[in-house]
């Protein structure tokens, strides 16, 4: 099966934790939130091995 296009809105505990593992099954995921804080702090953070 392809790869499927998915976005989240709101990058919450919930939200952020569903785009990780719908990355991690091999989904293009978009996360996207009102607060930009919440953004650049996962943008600068490495994802673990």
């Amino acid at each position: 099966m392809p790869p499927t296009g998915i976005a989240v809105v709101g990058a919450g505990y919930v939200g952020l934790t569903t785009a990780a593992c719908m990355a991690h099954l091999g989904n293009r995921v978009i996360c996207a939130d009102v607060d930009a804080r919440k953004g650049a702090g996962t943008s600068a953070t490495p994802a673990p091995p």
